[in-house]
């Protein structure tokens, strides 16, 4: 059985790239929200420790402008180590059904307190709660230690007023090189590279 795909459905020409690669990005991502596609807005967060040994997980784009791309995370986790020690970092989107990738390298930070409170307000409450009761990347003996630990959280913020735990908040992207591939015919698909340069960027077609 034969697992190749052509990919046909769009093209990728320099002439029709926005200049400002965020609002190209913008393009597609609301391209992506309209087409109904599933959890759209999911990417794949890699980062590396201070020897360089990566890892990668799906996480959550919560938010982008031209300061970056946002995502809220434990601080604590192995993600969080990892960006302690060497903020470098790279997303990558992938919209199977647009046949389209994004891919975005550069630093990360994060965010302020009061952001991240802000953003720690509009969660679910369950959300919060589940905040404090994970110590995320950390071995545990059972689940039954997540749902006692979570009965627990449960009953200390049962009027409803859940803080933002000090080890939880926002990270932001701020990238140096954007990448958009667009699936092709042939497996020569088309690739337009933004590169920052002296705080402008430039736009280049590499092979694919």
């Amino acid at each position: 059985m034969s697992i190749r795909q052509e990919y046909k459905k769009h093209t990728l020409d320099e002439k029709d790239v926005n200049p400002n690669p965020f609002l190209q990005f913008a393009e597609w991502f609301q391209l992506a929200e309209k087409s109904n596609l599933m959890e759209y807005y999911i990417m794949t967060l890699a980062t590396a420790d201070k020897d360089g040994k990566p890892s990668a997980r799906i996480v959550l784009l919560r938010n982008f402008d031209e300061n970056g791309f946002v995502f809220y995370t434990n601080y604590t986790s192995r993600k969080g180590n990892d960006i302690l020690e060497n903020p470098n970092a790279a997303l990558l989107f992938f919209w199977q059904d647009l046949e389209r990738q994004v891919r975005i390298e550069g630093t990360l930070t994060k965010q302020t307190a009061a952001e991240s409170d802000a953003y720690f307000e509009s969660r679910p409450f369950e959300s919060k709660l589940g905040a404090w009761t994970s110590e995320q990347s950390k071995v545990i003996e059972s689940r039954n230690v997540l749902d006692e630990r979570f009965a627990q959280v449960s009953k200390k913020y049962a009027d409803g007023n859940v803080p933002r735990p000090p080890h939880w908040g926002g990270y932001v992207l701020k990238p140096t090189h954007i990448e958009f591939w667009q699936g092709r015919p042939s497996r020569l698909h088309d690739r337009i590279l933004f590169t920052l340069e002296n705080n402008v960027w430039k736009m280049e077609r590499l092979a694919p």
